[in-house]
C-alpha cells in the first residue's frame, strides 16, 4: 500500500440520500488514478451521519466496484465498541483489505488492548490505528508501542498531530520500521514526509496530482516533485483551513470532475461564506490549469 491512499468522500443526492452511483465513479477514478488504496467511511466522509445500514451499502458497492483491484481501508471509528468489532466482521466479509480505527487517548491501555484483540479476531489481515489529535501530539510513544507489541494485526500508524514529522521518524524507528507510518491531514507537509521515508499518504482528492508527486519523487525527480507540489500547495492551504471546509471543497471538486452529482453535505458546519465561495472558484479553476498542463 505504498503510496497515495485517498479518503473517499461520501456522495449524497440533492435529497440528501446516500448516492452508490457517484460512489461507483468515485471508486473508479481513484483505482484510474494510480492510486495505491483509498480509505472509506473516515472524517472526511462524513462518517458520524451515516447510518450503520448506509456504511454497510457503502462497503458492498466499493467490493463488487474496486473487485480488489486495489486495497480498501474501512474506517470503523466513532462508534461504540460492538458497532466496531461488527463492521470489521463485515469489512472482512466484503473482501476489504484492513480497517481504520480512531485510538482515544484518553482511553486505558488495557481497554485500547481488549477492542483491538475483538477486531483481531474477526476483521481484515490489517488494523490501522488512527492517531487523530487535532490540537496536540496524540497518543504517547509507550501506548503505541504496547499495542503494537500485543496486536499483530495492527500493522499501519495513521499519524494526524501536531509536529507529525519528528513522529513518523520516531514511530518507524522504535519499531524498526516495522509499524508502517501514514500521514494524512499534514498533507502540507508531503515533501518532508517523503523525505522521512513516510510510506503512504492518505489526503483527499486530488488523486492524479498527488501520485505524480509521489512517482516523481521516488524516481528521483525531486525537484519536479517539490515544484510540483509547490504548485498544488495554493489549494491544500485552502482547503485546509479545517475539516469542514476540505469536506465541502472538495465535493465542489467532484462536482466539476462529473464525478458527483452534487455538492452536498450532511455536516451543516461545512459551507462557504462569500469570500471562501470566490477564492474556492479560483482553486476550482487552478486544478483545471494544472491538470491541463500535467495530463491532457
Amino acid at each position: 500500500m505504498k503510496g497515495i491512499l485517498p479518503s473517499l468522500n461520501t456522495p449524497f443526492s440533492k435529497k440528501g440520500d446516500l448516492d452508490l452511483k457517484s460512489l461507483e465513479k468515485l471508486v473508479k477514478h481513484t483505482i484510474r488514478s494510480g492510486c495505491s488504496g483509498m480509505l472509506g467511511l473516515a472524517v472526511a466522509g462524513e462518517h458520524k451521519l451515516l447510518s450503520f445500514q448506509e456504511k454497510i451499502a457503502f462497503i458492498e458497492l466499493v467490493k463488487y466496484t474496486n473487485k480488489e483491484r486495489i486495497p480498501f481501508i474501512v474506517s470503523v471509528s466513532d462508534l461504540q465498541n460492538e458497532d466496531s468489532i461488527k463492521l470489521s466482521k463485515i469489512a472482512k466479509k466484503n473482501n476489504a483489505t484492513g480497517i481504520n480505527i480512531q485510538i482515544n487517548q484518553n482511553t486505558s491501555t488495557a481497554d485500547n488492548l481488549k477492542l483491538l484483540q475483538e477486531i483481531a479476531k474477526v476483521g481484515p489481515e490489517i488494523i490501522m490505528v488512527q492517531d487523530l489529535d487535532w490540537l496536540s501530539t496524540g497518543l504517547s510513544q509507550k501506548k503505541i508501542l504496547k499495542l503494537f507489541d500485543e496486536i499483530n494485526k495492527f500493522k499501519w500508524l495513521k499519524i494526524e498531530t501536531q509536529n507529525a514529522g519528528k513522529k513518523y521518524t520516531k514511530i518507524k524507528k522504535i519499531t524498526k520500521n516495522k509499524l508502517h507510518v501514514c500521514g494524512g491531514w499534514a498533507v502540507t507537509q508531503l515533501i518532508d514526509a517523503l523525505n522521512r521515508g513516510v510510506d503512504a499518504f492518505i489526503p483527499t482528492g486530488l488523486e492524479f496530482l498527488y501520485v505524480k508527486v509521489y512517482n516523481l519523487y521516488n524516481n528521483g525527480q525531486i525537484n519536479k516533485a517539490r515544484n510540483l507540489f509547490n504548485e498544488i500547495l495554493p489549494i491544500i492551504n485552502f482547503s485546509n483551513q479545517n475539516i469542514d471546509i476540505s469536506i465541502k471543497f472538495f465535493k465542489e471538486v467532484r462536482v466539476k470532475e462529473r464525478i458527483f452529482s452534487c455538492n452536498f453535505c450532511r455536516k451543516k458546519e461545512a459551507k462557504f461564506d462569500k469570500f471562501q465561495h470566490k477564492e474556492a472558484n479560483k482553486m476550482l479553476n487552478l486544478i483545471n490549469k494544472l491538470n491541463q498542463k500535467y495530463f491532457y
